[in-house]
């Protein structure tokens, strides 16, 4: 049989979910509910930095219906140096919090002064450094309200997310210890139904200052500068829950797929019925799962909490025939399932459950070189990830994280990592949603492996950090196990945890029916039970040179690669323009020795030396910003292009396989100088485009160690009858080789085909040259395109000085022959359509019109507003192309016309050699 999977959309965010159902119940049993918030924001947009703070004013109002789970609307904020009185009085209801500052349901301290406008754009400059760090070096308060009818039924808190740890007071009652509420991930459900009464009631929380160092918390390491106040206060909803005397928790589903048939699978259907009264009770547990029905009886003595197991030994219809199975994107559908639970007790509703759920398997065992290889549904693919950062203070704005999301699917990346920073239920439903894999886990440098990382940042635990490690375990395992996007949990980061605390996690796993593969640590270290980790954490994390990707060492393309890149990643002069003073964006290009605040307070990353170095003794010194940009822009295209290429090919490798490479770092939380292929503003450059060229889905590339030319097929089916031409040519166009291969099948799935290789010694190349490679299909069509800036002189690695975040080169290929290139005319036609959902689709026709030979180089399409800003997000077809005499190409940009602010699109072009302008993107006649 086949289950009905849940509709993909629209998607429902679990807070939201459950304030919906609670209010039909309340409709239907006649419970109490005047109003219900839905704010679950956080405050500042990252797109702006706008204030969205709650009035601290407004209350939640919660209603009686049994499974009633109502987020609180906000909070009203202080810091504890400027109140004096006791904690009685301040979570009482009615007290005057006159002067203090309203936020929304999840923020940081510095998050909600933000919002009021207390400090200057942090991103700018370095004001976020001017912010006096020690206002949050004492406790802060945060206080909100909530309006309950009907006391009848039983009231619990539900929260976490409490950064570093917070005493709890409802109505004037201490109800939790901060030794207690310990832990950003720690998850609470204190029973207040003795302390609620009818009418307003106050909820309060004395947050304690956070230190990622002291406590199990999460901080920024070395990837930007962090927020003064550490990111303390509430990052995530706080619960107001109602029921009856059984309450059902921890609902979830297991699921067995036969692999690889796909033809069935076994669900199991488990939750915790928990009697919360003083009397013996017997309850009712039913519920569908799909369109199964399921119902059991249990009895219950004061206090007791049993498990209610459904398994297809008693409910046949929970064995399924031609199962709706997840697949990432681009390898199937993504279809989900509801599970919805009730329990009953004397015919009367107790209490509801519901989640969603998606089948499918994954296993990741180790290769025969010891590298994890990741399989779905019974199909290897390669892991192209790269690292998540959140908003730097922690701000959730769903339309951002959603943004930047499609930003990772349109790069043809297949999976975010988490180093730490797990982010709220939201994000996991927008990757089950999208089909992004996801690999959370725990972060380095910090408290978390204090106990492991010798002398490295982070204190040694003490025995009061075991529990609250477990219970993180715990918690974020039962949070995420029902999401088929996790496909893992990383619990080392650098470091492997020892034995103690490997079996901390591990019971807290299993106690969890975790479903997905445990993997020890992203780097080469090994744990007691769970051994090798099969990922390494090699390097590079500065830059080096093209070629540096494609031996099978170090950070080069062969086993899993956690995280790695070639470092710097300077964005477009527009961002860099709203990021760093004039002063500062003259030392940046004049001073590559020169510190720079916007890069990283690692001593290690904290300038731009090495970046610097190579782009002047590969393309020439830069001769002002502008042309420091553009060299950046070539330099990072070919970079980050080469990087995820050389895992591509060697994916299929019958030696040494690549299986997995994170780019480090997919964003940034903050305005960076690097670790990012798109920047805080969504703006796109040469790290962009170099990523989304080379995953396409069939690519053809070129390989710098061997010169051969190589088409890699990313999509399931075979690929048959391409032609495959490589031609090379002096900068001013003179042609010098050209050469094609016909009749080449390539096998899906990450499978390739060498097709030629170009000879070592072609005649008549100058030290600089371009290669620009064609794949056609049958028709003739041009199904891939690819052009590289190439050089007779080789960059050379000094393998035996490697250090842990770079290899020296000690002499750099010489690409300054691209400065000598003949300026050539690019023109441009832009039209714009509109659709009813209010998306905008541009389309741009560039033509190289040179009368020469000379082609233009790397040209860049940019979306304008009306006064010349980015517009963003956008997604393009392609970008930065290069285009010899007579060729033209037609690209698409697609976005959300409403970010144009109400003016007219334009299209402002530009490139390596060709004069920017800008022509308006005129709207299509209907």
């Amino acid at each position: 049989m086949v289950l009905c999977p849940a509709p993909l959309a629209p998607l429902r965010r679990r807070a939201r979910a459950r304030v919906r159902r609670a209010l039909t119940a309340a409709l239907t049993v006649g419970g109490l509910l005047l109003t219900v918030s839905l704010t679950t924001g956080a405050g500042a947009s990252p797109h702006t930095g706008a204030a969205g703070a709650t009035d601290p004013a407004a209350v939640t109002r919660v209603g009686a219906a049994p499974g009633t789970s109502v987020p609180l609307a906000g909070f009203a904020i202080q810091s504890s140096a400027k109140v004096s009185d006791t904690p009685a009085a301040i979570s009482t209801p009615g007290y005057p919090a006159t002067g203090w500052h309203p936020v929304g349901p999840r923020s940081t301290v510095l998050a909600g002064l933000l919002a009021a406008g207390t400090y200057p754009d942090p991103f700018y400059s370095t004001n976020l450094k001017k912010i006096p760090a020690a206002d949050f070096h004492v406790p802060w308060w945060y206080r909100g309200d909530f309006i309950v009818a009907d006391t009848s039924r039983r009231t619990f808190l539900d929260f976490s997310g409490v950064v570093s740890a917070a005493d709890v007071y409802v109505n004037g009652h201490q109800v939790a210890t901060k030794d207690r509420i310990a832990g950003a991930y720690t998850h609470h459900e204190p029973d207040i139904t003795d302390l609620v009464k009818a009418g307003t009631n106050t909820v309060a929380f004395r947050i304690q200052p956070n230190d990622p160092r002291k406590n199990l918390t999460m901080g920024w390491i070395d990837w930007l500068q962090p927020p003064p106040d550490e990111n303390m206060g509430i990052v995530r909803d706080v619960l107001i829950r109602r029921g009856g005397p059984v309450a059902l928790r921890g609902a979830h589903v297991t699921t067995r797929l036969a692999v690889p048939s796909l033809a069935s699978a076994d669900l199991t259907v488990k939750a915790e019925a928990r009697n919360d009264s003083a009397a013996p009770v017997t309850a009712t547990v039913s519920g569908t799962v799909g369109s199964a029905a399921v119902s059991r009886t249990v009895s219950l003595a004061a206090h007791e909490t049993k498990t209610v197991t459904f398994t297809p030994a008693d409910f046949p219809r929970l064995h399924l025939d031609r199962p709706k199975v997840w697949w990432p994107a681009g390898m199937g559908g993504r279809p989900l399932y509801d599970l919805d639970l009730t329990a009953t007790v004397s015919g009367t509703v107790s209490d509801t459950a519901h989640e969603r759920f998606g089948i499918r398997d994954v296993k990741a065992p180790l290769n025969r070189d010891g590298a994890r290889q990741y399989v779905i549904n019974g199909r290897p693919l390669l892991i192209k990830a790269g690292g998540w950062s959140p908003d730097v203070f922690l701000r959730w704005d769903a339309r951002s994280v959603e943004d930047r999301l499609k930003y990772a699917l349109d790069l043809g990346l297949n999976t975010i990592r988490l180093e730490g920073h797990i982010e709220p239920d939201e994000f996991f439903d927008l990757t089950d949603r999208y089909g992004i894999l996801t690999l959370p886990g725990w972060e380095c440098c910090d408290k978390w492996e204090g106990q492991v990382n010798g002398d490295e940042t982070g204190d040694t635990w003490n025995p009061a950090d075991y529990p609250v490690a477990k219970d993180s375990m715990a918690a974020e395992a039962a949070r995420l196990r029902d999401h088929p996007s996790v496909v893992s949990f990383l619990i080392g980061s650098d470091f492997a945890p020892d034995a103690t605390i490997e079996k901390t996690y591990l019971d807290a796993l299993k106690a969890a029916d975790w479903p997905n593969p445990v993997v020890p640590a992203a780097s080469g270290k090994s744990s007691p039970q769970l051994g090798k980790s099969g990922m390494k954490m090699s390097g590079p994390y500065d830059w080096v040179p093209p070629d540096y990707w494609y031996a099978k060492r170090e950070g080069g393309a062969t086993g899993f690669n956690s995280e790695t890149s070639a470092g710097p990643d300077v964005p477009t002069l527009d961002t860099l323009r709203r990021m760093m003073s004039p002063s500062e964006l003259d030392t940046l290009w004049k001073d590559p020795s020169a510190r720079q605040y916007h890069r990283s307070p690692s001593s290690t990353f904290g300038d731009l030396k090495l970046f610097g170095n190579a782009l002047s003794g590969r393309y020439g010194p830069p001769t002002g910003l502008t042309d420091y940009v553009r060299k950046a822009q070539l330099a990072q295209y070919e970079a980050v292009r080469a990087q995820y290429e050389a895992y591509g090919r060697n994916f299929s490798d019958a030696d040494k396989p690549a299986t997995g490479v994170v780019y480090w770092m997919l964003n940034s939380g903050w305005t960076s100088l690097h670790w990012q292929l798109f920047d805080r503003y969504l703006d796109q450059g040469g790290a962009y485009f170099g990523a989304k060229k080379a995953n396409e889905p069939l690519h053809i590339q070129y390989s710098y160690d061997a010169r051969s030319v190589v088409v890699v097929n990313n999509r399931h089916d075979a690929a048959t009858g391409l032609t495959a031409r490589v031609s090379l040519y002096t900068p001013d166009g003179a042609k010098k080789f050209d050469r094609s291969a016909t009749g080449w099948d390539v096998p899906g799935d990450g499978g390739k085909a060498t097709a030629l290789t170009v000879p070592a010694d072609v005649s008549g190349l100058s030290g600089t040259y371009l290669a620009k490679l064609q794949l056609t299909d049958g028709a003739g069509r041009e199904v891939s395109r690819n052009v590289y800036w190439l050089s007779t002189k080789k960059d050379v690695l000094d393998w035996d000085n490697t250090d842990w975040y770079y290899t020296p080169t000690t002499s750099y290929a010489d690409l300054t022959g691209l400065s000598g290139m003949a300026r050539v005319p690019v023109s441009a036609t832009a039209t714009t359509a509109t659709g009813p959902d209010g998306t905008a689709t541009t389309t741009v026709t560039l033509r190289n019109t040179g009368s020469g030979t000379t082609p233009a180089l790397l040209v860049d399409a940019h979306l304008v507003n009306g006064s010349g800003t980015p517009v963003t997000p956008v997604r393009w077809s392609d970008n930065e192309v290069s285009l010899w005499p007579g060729e033209s190409v037609t690209l698409t940009a697609t976005y959300r016309a409403a970010d144009l602010g109400g003016s007219a699109p334009s299209v402002r072009v530009s490139g390596w050699n060709t004069g920017t302008r800008t022509v308006p993107a005129a709207a299509m006649s209907r």
